[in-house]
Formats: structure tokens, sequence, C-alpha cells
């Protein structure tokens, strides 16, 4: 049948497989990091200054069910230019706790996605020289942002929100864990002119905010 020959379904199939061995083989034991406090992370990255610490509504915070949570915004004094930038972290997702998509959150909360797509970072101090990220162009009325977000954990990064579910059962099955986080940075456009010129910012935003990033991770 046609059906069953559809990727989704081969990819859906191949989750259902793979959680339902993973599921045997972590019955006894997980390890569960210890987490830095995500409120330690720096005030101060390069050219970047903590502008304004954000509060997530407790309603918000029930839905996410992140063990930490931060949002902030930064300015770089020299240029104005404005990012914010949002990071959840999750010990374990063996009871069903997953980071949730910017692809969901954002246009439930009313912003239109206009173009979504992959760029490569460079980044130092990684084992890769580049990291894949999301671009996603979302509008508000008038207002345009330029979204970037990637999933991290102890030893990846992945852009894929299908590829990080994988990954998350293959580690939990290889190193009996399955701690992760979501890395977001939003820079606002000043209109669909500006789009270039926030993915620009963003871009930079993500090559500086990648070293604290991992550091405030658990190894």
């Amino acid at each position: 049948m046609v059906f069953f020959k559809s990727t989704a379904v081969k990819v859906v199939t191949l989750l259902l497989l793979l959680q339902i061995g993973v599921s045997y083989s972590m019955r006894r034991t997980e390890y569960v990091p210890a987490l830095t406090p995500l409120k330690q992370f720096p005030a101060t990255i390069g050219p970047w200054k903590l502008y304004q610490e954000g509060v997530i509504e407790q309603e918000i915070l029930d839905l996410l069910r992140a063990d930490d949570t931060i949002s902030r915004s930064y300015v770089d004094p020299a240029t104005s230019q404005r990012a914010h930038f949002y990071m959840a972290v999750f010990k374990s997702q063996r009871a069903g706790v997953q980071p949730h998509s910017p692809r969901v959150c954002l246009p439930g909360s009313g912003w239109t996605p206009q173009d979504i797509s992959q760029v490569e970072v460079p980044v130092s101090g990684w084992v890769d020289p580049t990291i894949t990220v999301n671009k996603y162009v979302v509008a508000h009325g008038e207002d345009r942002s330029v979204v970037l977000y990637w999933f991290q954990t102890h030893n990846r990064v992945i852009a894929s929100e299908y590829a990080a579910k994988v990954f998350t059962i293959l580690d939990a099955a290889r190193f009996h864990r399955s701690d992760t986080s979501i890395v977001r940075i939003i820079v606002n456009a000043d209109g669909v002119a500006g789009v270039p010129h926030a993915t620009e910012v963003a871009l930079s935003a993500v090559k500086d905010f990648f070293g604290p990033v991992r550091e405030i991770l658990p190894k």
C-alpha cells in the first residue's frame, strides 16, 4: 500500500521501534545530571550586555515543564542592536517531557511564519567548525522578526525536531541519559527590508552565545 511507503510513516515507525527498544534497556536506571542554574548565565557576552531580565508567566512554565528557563534581552551598546535570548533545559525526557518547538509556539502567539530554512553558523570550541540551526522569519501585522533556534545536548547540536527525537532515543540507550535543551535567539526586523540585516545580527549573536551555552550545560 502507498500509505506504508510514506516517508512520514517510516519515520514514525522507526521512532516507535527505537523507543520500544530503549524502554527495555532503561527500565532500571537513568543518569540525570545536575544542572547549573541558568540565572548564572553571563550578563556580558562579547559585545552583548544584559538589557532586560524577562519574566515567564507561571502558566507558560507549567506548560513548558522545563527544569530551568531563562529569558533575557541583550544589547550591543556600540550598535544599539538588540537580541532576545531564551533557553530551556530538561534533565530528562523519560516521562514524555520535551522542548516545545517555536514552529508551534510562535504561531500560537499570533506570529505568522513567512520563511523556514536552516543555516550554517561558524563556531569555535566545538567538534565541528559549524553548527546547523533553524531560521524562522515570522510576522505579526507590520512587525517582522528573525528567529534562530536549535536543540543542544552534552554532545550534539541538532536543528531538526525529528533528528532530536531520534538522538534522544539513541542517547538514552547508549548513555542512559536524555537531558537536552532548546536555545532560541530573536532579532526584530525593521520591515521586510530589515530581514537580511536582522539575520546578520542574529547569526552574530549565535556565534557569541554558543560558547556560554555550551559551558552551562551539563557535561
